[in-house]
């Protein structure tokens, strides 16, 4: 199996990780004691089953979930040393989520749901540079309820992005969309990536997505079973399942 640690500087460094989750006498081990690196500009794609850890991983990664055991650095910091107050900050200066489903504001335009995170970003690009990196420049006015799900997917990758984060997490963001949609918005995510450096993790029960990250960490049962590094990024235009 490939090493976990790419060639590059890491953004994240995760070290022994594991995560119980207790009801009653129960115990569910979502994450045993995994370990895994994001670099400097780096995207990965995680695939397993439903159950394998990845979203918990990706959680605890953004400062939404905290880890029953092991460390997560931030570049310098501990991150699982942080209070709330400062793990919020993390999540506001420095992630960018996007999960499934869009979460857009009905009543908000496109620029306007952008908007909402660039009034308290720190370093905020404007809202319809933003929308103009996902190919949506001409959708500022638009509510969600006159965009495609494709298109409001992309809304809310501008979203995510308008604050300029060093973290990009994507929790199946293709996962309500069908294939020809969904290759839009891995092309806007992809874009991102190259065009602000921007270190991607994506999850994802499609494994014909895998080809176009530099790395494929695989799950099974909380742990990583496998790491396999692409020769080469394959477009995600050229991509389909």
């Amino acid at each position: 199996m490939a090493s976990p640690v790419p060639a590059v500087d890491a953004v994240l460094r995760a070290r022994g990780l594991s995560k119980i989750y207790r009801t009653g006498e129960v115990e569910v081990h979502a994450l045993r004691g995994v370990d895994l690196d994001l670099g400097e500009g780096e995207l990965i794609v995680l695939v397993g089953p439903s159950g394998s850890g990845k979203s918990t991983l990706l959680n605890i990664l953004g400062g939404l979930d905290a880890p029953s055991d092991g460390q997560v650095f931030f570049r310098d910091s501990e991150l699982t040393a942080y209070d709330e107050a400062r793990l919020t900050a993390y999540r506001r200066r420095h992630v960018g989520f996007v999960f499934q489903f869009y979460n857009l504001i009905p009543s908000l335009t496109a620029f306007e749901n952008v908007a909402l995170v660039t009034e308290i970003a720190e370093r905020p690009m404007a809202p319809e540079e933003a929308l103009g990196m996902v190919n949506l420049g001409d959708r500022l006015d638009h509510f969600p309820a006159q965009l495609s799900g494709g298109e409001q997917q992309r809304v809310a990758i501008a979203r995510a992005i308008a604050k300029q984060p060093e973290l990009l997490l994507c929790d199946e963001p293709t996962g309500a969309l069908d294939s020809q949609t969904g290759v839009l918005v891995l092309e806007a995510i992809e874009h991102v990536n190259r065009e602000l450096g921007t270190a991607t993790a994506l999850i994802t029960h499609n494994v014909g997505i895998a080809d176009m990250a530099d790395r494929v960490i695989s799950f099974g049962d909380g742990r990583i079973v496998d790491v396999r590094a692409n020769s080469a990024r394959r477009p995600a235009s050229e991509l389909s399942w």
